[in-house]
């Protein structure tokens, strides 16, 4: 199978990016996963910290509500947001350029502005939870996109493109 190229469809952003190589399946699971190890440990201090320093075992009232951190229970709901959110932070300051996609080559590009948004990055992390649903449908969607986009990137309105050494960018010929 050759290389796929994004193809713009409207806006002068997509157009700026018309002719990038995006990046294929099995780079973009390899950085995916080197993402997910590489934040472990940081994921585990700050959910050590927090529940250290009183975070668990507390009540807050928030709109009426009651909200209840007791116990264990307190520190796996710490560890998942902890983790969302440093994937989401480690993103947007790296402009999509995470330590994870940096070893394969591959960066996360906005199709609506020049640097990734920090909603864009929360609203990706978040997309990955829609693109597992239904036995990880909205991975596999990467087959049949016509810019190789699953879930989480329409969602959030990204792409993942090619930045190896091969990869150069379809230039459009010049009539």
């Amino acid at each position: 199978m050759g290389r796929q190229y994004f193809h713009a469809h409207e806006t002068v952003r997509k157009e700026e990016l018309e002719g990038l190589p995006l990046a294929g399946f099995g780079r973009r699971v390899i950085g995916y996963w080197i993402d997910i190890v590489l934040m472990i440990p940081l994921t585990f201090l700050i959910t050590m910290l927090w529940t250290r320093y009183g975070l668990v075992n507390r009540e807050w009232k928030w709109h009426g509500a009651t909200i209840r951190m007791n116990g264990p229970e307190g520190s796996e709901w710490i560890f998942i947001v902890a983790a969302l959110f440093c994937v989401a932070l480690v993103n947007y300051f790296s402009n999509g350029k995470s330590a994870g996609k940096w070893i394969a080559r591959t960066r996360i590009v906005s199709l609506t502005r020049e640097r990734l948004g920090l909603w864009q990055c929360v609203e990706r992390i978040l997309g990955y939870g829609f693109s597992m649903g239904e036995g990880g449908l909205g991975f596999i969607q990467y087959y049949w996109s016509p810019n190789r986009m699953c879930a989480h990137d329409r969602l959030a309105e990204t792409i993942v493109v090619d930045e190896g050494k091969k990869a150069k960018r379809l230039e459009k010929a010049a009539n």
